[in-house]
């Protein structure tokens, strides 16, 4: 059995709530109407991504969100999944988050939020000065099974996508907003490196993993867009064109998971070993 998957590539337009919430709920609209039954939006996609200081006008409740979007959906008969990144307002604190929620063709529901966990603050970033760090894996059950999300940084350390194919994950979705930087080559440098660490993740865990870029410029900086979707053995499913709007429609297998675990055990080896891992873990404090 098959299922369609869309990887939305977006420009939103700074800190204009409303305005991206219509544009994105009739793109996730247009997807399901295609067939997509899993969308997934960028990093921040409903506000774009430098706010810095002027993050708190612009955060949402996921209870707010949940109630925009649901008016929005209004009327769409055919059932989908969708995660949306965003400012999250939560309690005291302000974070960069990704909601995941379930269409049943009548009402929204938000299944899991997860915070991003690692805060890039360093050169073109300065996350950590104007948001919260999440704390918890973003590991949860869907219709499709169990699905991870990492958002843009998460990926680019290795230890959050092991733990979360170790929590069961088979599937990872990973919003992110990455201006584009280094130009010695093709095509830009983070890029280059996205592709390697989605390729490499995949295989090494056999899971999916779906890119949802960021696309567009804010403060005189450009966001490199070409997200991806990788399957479980590493091969590159789908790609959207650096730098623009794309709607990335991909047809998945989930059982390609079992089939690739079984030739490239990687993931039972570690589970084999994850008592030790925790002992060495925990020898380094």
């Amino acid at each position: 059995m098959s299922n369609l998957i869309a990887s939305v590539q977006f420009a939103p337009d700074k800190a204009e709530v409303a305005k991206n919430l219509d544009r994105l709920a009739k793109i996730v609209r247009d997807a399901s109407e295609a067939g997509a039954e899993l969308i997934v939006t960028p990093e921040t996609s409903v506000t774009g991504y430098y706010l810095e200081g002027g993050v708190l006008e612009s955060a949402l409740t996921a209870e707010a969100l949940t109630q925009e979007l649901g008016k929005r959906f209004a009327g769409h008969a055919r059932p989908f999944d969708v995660l949306v990144g965003y400012y999250e307002s939560h309690r005291e604190d302000v974070f960069n988050s990704a909601s995941y929620f379930e269409w049943s063709g009548t009402e929204l529901r938000c299944i899991h939020t997860y915070r991003k966990f690692f805060l890039p603050t360093y050169g073109v970033f300065d996350e950590e000065r104007f948001i919260a760090r999440g704390h918890e894996l973003g590991v949860f059950e869907t219709r499709f099974g169990r699905v991870g999300v990492l958002i843009c940084e998460d990926i680019w350390h290795s230890i959050l996508p092991t733990l979360a194919a170790m929590a069961g994950a088979t599937i990872l979705l990973v919003p992110s907003a990455s201006p584009a930087r280094g130009f010695s080559g093709p095509n830009p440098g983070n890029w280059e490196r996205y592709r390697r660490l989605l390729i490499a993740t995949a295989e090494e865990h056999s899971v999916f993993c779906v890119n949802s870029m960021l696309c567009g410029f804010e403060g005189g900086k450009g966001f490199v867009g070409g997200g991806m979707v990788v399957g479980p053995n590493g091969d590159v499913l789908g790609q959207s064109p650096i730098g623009e709007e794309h709607v990335l429609l991909t047809e998945i297998h989930f059982d390609d998971v079992s089939v690739s675990r079984a030739g490239s055990p990687l993931l039972s080896d570690l589970r084999s070993a994850w008592s030790d891992v925790v002992r060495l873990a925990s020898d380094l404090r």
